[in-house]
């Protein structure tokens, strides 16, 4: 068993199977996930588990080289931006249109669906490399 960091089997596989420039999408309970993506659905109910929360464990192990969220966030969840900037710190954000976003996903390697119910919280980690 293992006794740090993701616990979760799908998640925890499919950071370590990212390679450089791959991508994963955390997502809000809402967000359409295409179905060729593989869904790893987290949400219990209604803010459970957080997408906040689902972001601070998903960055503990995976490198991030930058990411991508929707310009409508920055008007519908100033809150919620502010702390995906403090979390990724250094890490650029690239801002497309929610539409746009939601076509990128079908490359994205997962979406975790989280059960998070703010408008916009979804992002793209784009893996990096640690060397």
């Amino acid at each position: 068993m293992k006794k740090i960091g993701i616990l979760n089997q799908p998640i925890s596989s499919v950071i370590a199977g990212l390679g450089h420039t791959d991508a994963l999408c955390i997502a809000d309970a809402g967000l359409p996930i295409p179905p060729e993506t593989q869904r790893i659905d987290l949400a219990l109910t209604q803010g459970i588990p957080s997408f906040l929360d689902t972001l601070r464990a998903v960055l503990v192990e995976m490198q991030v080289e930058r990411a991508t969220i929707a310009s409508e966030m920055l008007d519908a969840s100033p809150a919620l931006h502010a702390a995906i900037v403090d979390m990724l710190g250094n890490v650029p954000i690239d801002t497309v249109s929610h539409a746009e976003f939601k076509q990128r996903t079908a490359g994205a390697r997962a979406v975790i669906r989280t059960g998070e119910f703010t408008p916009y919280a979804n992002v793209l980690l784009y893996a990096g490399v640690v060397f």
